[in-house]
């Protein structure tokens, strides 16, 4: 699963025993050299006990292609079940890491595709940005949808085709997701919660170039970690690991565009630990590197 991606976030696959539940037939990365979308194809063990799913911040559709099965999944806690069958779309929840068990009733195969985060965090922004309700759009995915079915099914199978075409792909699936199953949470009335994540994300903003703990984020917001956590995604649409480093890419970008700051000093003033680090989280996040990104703005 796990290869050399700037634009993927597939670190949270490493150590993630993927002979021990699927056979990969196809991978786009590495069949096609696609880089804006990756498409892979997939024969599924018949059962699976204990199936670890880590979190991963890009969007994930899967479409099953053969098999029955009913799929328990255990996530922030809970159980649920669900039905895996041909064709049932289903949407893997950005950073949220998931427990799956299953028994099917014969050979199960599937077409899945990630869309990178900043893809989606791209479209979101020119739609309007905020938040984006992912268990909502998870949901009413999970109703039916027969154009991303397909779309889905067409990239999964297209063969020979540039990166053009798959970002074009991309921008597309995103889109129409966003537009048509993206519940964005409505306006109401600030809370007291409210005001403890906006402490938490002034703290974030004034100790950019320091060492931050999430028990550090608790304490500034009078939260424990876990209702931390929660209360934070709820209210920006990301955990507070990755609001973090988004903010320190926001500085960084501003560094690089309005300073001549060397990167190996920028690095430092926006938290990362070299600049072998700050250029790695720039290109998952912006798809270029600091110095494609500072010359881009000259």
């Amino acid at each position: 699963m796990v290869f050399d991606s700037a634009r993927f976030d597939l670190q949270p696959y490493v150590g993630f025993d993927m002979a021990r539940y699927v056979r990969r037939t196809y991978c786009s990365w590495e069949d096609a050299g696609w880089q804006s979308l990756l498409v892979q194809r997939f024969e599924h063990a018949p059962v699976a006990e204990d199936m670890e799913l880590p979190a991963a911040a890009d969007v994930h559709l899967v479409v099953p292609l053969a098999g029955r099965a009913v799929m328990e999944t255990r996530r922030a806690g809970r159980w649920s079940r669900c039905s895996w069958a041909p064709g049932r779309l289903e949407l893997g929840i950005p950073d949220q890491a998931v427990l799956r068990r299953y028994r099917a009733d014969g050979a199960m195969r599937s077409v899945q595709v990630h869309i990178p985060r900043d893809t989606v965090d791209s479209v979101a922004a020119r739609l309007g940005g905020g938040p984006v309700d992912f268990e909502a759009m998870a949901a009413s995915l999970a109703e039916g949808d027969p154009l991303v079915e397909e779309a889905v099914r067409a990239v999964g199978s297209v063969g020979e085709a540039s990166d053009l075409y798959v970002e074009s792909a991309a921008a597309f699936l995103t889109t129409h997701l966003l537009t048509r199953h993206a519940r964005r949470p409505a306006d109401r009335t600030p809370t007291r919660e409210d005001a403890r994540v906006r402490a938490a994300v002034a703290m974030m903003r004034d100790r950019l170039a320091e060492p931050i703990t999430l028990a550090d984020i608790a304490d500034v917001a009078h939260l424990s970690v876990y209702h931390l956590v929660r209360v934070f995604r709820e209210a920006t649409g990301a955990p507070p690991h990755r609001f973090l480093t988004r903010l320190r890419i926001e500085e960084a970008k501003r560094l690089l565009r309005d300073t001549d700051l060397a990167i190996a000093q920028i690095a430092p003033r926006c938290g990362f630990a070299s600049p072998g680090a700050l250029s790695a989280a720039f290109v998952r996040h912006t798809g270029v590197r600091p110095s494609a990104y500072r010359n881009s703005q000259s």
